[in-house]
């Protein structure tokens, strides 16, 4: 089954007054649909938009595995156990939020800042919050989100590469840029396609594009 849901659909939210624009792929705060809880292990995914000096000061995480992709500018990070970070596009940021951490996220730089935050349910709660930053990770490196029971694989395809979509119990995939032809749909940027029970399935970039894609053993 591939259900395709689009970039227009997507609940907004932010405080435009305060140079922040947020679309969220399933419900998130006041906007709630019991049908659309979640994806597997993937409970949130969520585009912010930051103008420069914009962000969401100190707030709490717990029970939660946060994995961020910059789509352009960069981003400001600091959490209550010490780590402070720039990230930026081509940079994979994962914070184990575990029994319970806060953080900063913010645009300091002089460019508007994009960026899309992925939220994924543990196999397990509690224990010790950590946090990492790959930087510059590779095409097809496949980036492992154990306490998920995940795999995130970064793809930029070139024009008319074909994507192997994993025979994974759940696939879950985000075009960032450009578009994918998908069985009989066409994806664009912001667009995303909920895959279970495909075997074999491929698509083709009709462009340059590039893509955020969960391979996810089953739902904790």
């Amino acid at each position: 089954m591939i259900d395709v849901r689009r970039s227009g659909d997507r609940y907004r939210g932010g405080e435009t007054a305060a140079g922040i624009e947020s679309f969220h792929a399933f419900s998130f705060g006041p906007h709630y649909d019991p049908d659309n809880l979640r994806f597997g292990a993937v409970l949130a995914c969520n585009e912010e938009r930051l103008a420069p000096g914009a962000g969401f000061d100190e707030h709490p995480h717990s029970h939660t595995e946060i994995v961020t992709w910059v789509v352009e500018g960069e981003l400001s990070h600091r959490d209550s156990t010490g780590h402070a970070s720039l990230v930026r596009p081509g940079d994979v940021q994962h914070l184990s939020a575990a029994g319970g951490v806060r953080h900063v996220e913010r645009n300091d730089g002089p460019d508007p800042l994009v960026f899309v935050q992925m939220w994924l349910a543990p196999l397990a709660p509690g224990g010790d919050p950590s946090y990492e930053v790959v930087h510059g990770i590779a095409d097809s490196t496949p980036y492992e989100v154990p306490g998920a029971g995940a795999l995130l694989h970064v793809r930029r395809l070139t024009v008319g590469e074909r994507l192997a979509v994993p025979d994974a119990p759940y696939v879950y995939i985000h075009v960032v840029h450009g578009e994918l032809a998908l069985a009989d749909a066409r994806l664009g940027p912001g667009d995303s396609a909920r895959i279970t029970g495909e075997a074999g399935l491929e698509g083709v970039a009709p462009g340059r594009a590039e893509l955020l894609l969960w391979e996810m053993m089953g739902a904790p």
